[in-house]
């Protein structure tokens, strides 16, 4: 679509891929960081770093020796056999202790690319799970369109035009997975020197993935008992309506995730002007960068919604959450940031509007 900023686009075999450079659908990740990930995947570069930082050279013959053992005492593999420590390469059979610090340049670019490759490693394993899971679970929604659902319509009596909200969770699953792998190609590529991105990228992340695996784990595994013999309507429609509000509430993660990284996570700035803000700031005066990022509710993550409320807990005074200012209890937003105030629920961490006595997402009480 003209003005769009997403590129991705659905073959009529259901197979998302991105127009602009071909490879698969990418979001939240531009073309130029998707092809310095897999040439990076790709690249023997990887390989010489693994040898670098988890092997060292025989002092003898210089072959490349991996440590797979506890004891420091190695030998080389025939036919050189020479016997060395681990710590400090010197002869074994001349060895004694090796505790005395010596500034050695070629330990100290080991141990340099030791860290660099455990830090690869940690987004790598990572977006590689996600992107198995990811075909997995379009495996998983196959077999519920082609299998399932009919099974399930079936044994509980219904239509299946009434069971199209298990095609929808599935279907936000696997596109949740897909996004997710990419965020740790983002997190990879994300500059260490800017610390407070570096934290809101994380913390939009973890509720993310969080929010998935609870909506992966009722899609996957709550569905099963429905699929052996009949509950009564009400199980059903209550694991019907759980399952539908975790495909909304993980959207909502998501969508929030894909915005606050397109945008390059700007929300640091109006966080910290907000945070050293001396006046009480009105929404009316809010610029639509920070009134849009409220709006989605970027740094708490969660979708608002309207619940039942108790005098009791709207006349309390509360912390906002966002820069910690003690506001009135009649307060629905922050004076002093403007924002709405929430609180986490104590059995799944859902943020839920302040005055909520019980949990949307749980349904447990608020805890006093």
């Amino acid at each position: 679509d003209a003005g769009s900023k997403t590129f991705d686009v659905s073959c009529a075999c259901s197979h998302l891929f991105c127009w602009n450079c071909g490879e698969e659908a990418h979001r939240p990740v531009d073309c130029g960081t998707v092809r310095k990930w897999i040439m990076k995947n790709s690249s023997e570069a990887e390989n010489v770093n693994y040898i670098l930082a988890f092997t060292k050279p025989c002092p003898k013959c210089r072959r490349p020796i991996e440590k797979n053992m506890g004891c420091s005492h190695m030998s080389c593999m025939a036919p050189c056999y020479y016997q060395f420590c681990w710590l400090c390469l010197k002869d074994w059979s001349n060895h004694g202790t090796c505790n005395r610090y010596n500034g050695d340049p070629e330990e100290e670019r080991r141990e340099k690319a030791k860290k660099y490759m455990m830090r690869y490693s940690h987004y790598f394993e990572r977006w590689a799970t996600n992107q198995k899971s990811m075909k997995k679970a379009a495996a998983d929604m196959e077999n519920v369109q082609s299998n399932q659902l009919e099974i399930l319509g079936r044994i509980q009596i219904l239509p299946e035009t009434q069971l199209s909200f298990l095609t929808e969770a599935w279907q936000q699953i696997v596109e949740c997975r897909r996004v997710l792998a990419w965020t740790y190609a983002y997190g990879y590529y994300l500059p260490d020197q800017d610390p407070a991105k570096r934290n809101l990228f994380e913390y939009l992340q973890g509720q993310a993935e969080s929010g998935l695996e609870r909506l992966h784990d009722c899609a996957e595994k709550e569905l099963r008992p429905f699929l052996k013999d009949q509950h009564s309507e009400n199980e059903f429609i209550d694991f019907r309506k759980r399952l539908s509000v975790l495909t909304t509430v993980t959207r909502n993660y998501f969508e929030n995730l894909v915005t606050a990284l397109e945008n390059g996570l700007s929300d640091v700035k109006s966080l910290n002007s907000s945070s050293v803000s001396k006046k009480p700031r009105r929404e009316s005066a809010m610029n639509p960068a920070e009134a849009a990022a409220d709006a989605a509710d970027v740094v708490a993550g969660a979708q608002i919604f309207t619940t039942h409320t108790k005098a009791s807990f709207s006349e309390r005074p509360w912390i906002c959450p966002y820069c910690t200012y003690r506001n009135n209890g009649s307060a629905t937003s922050c004076a002093m940031c403007a924002r709405r105030g929430t609180w986490a629920c104590d059995h799944c961490t859902f943020a839920n509007t302040r005055t909520a006595t019980t949990c949307f997402m749980c349904l447990e009480p608020r805890q006093p």
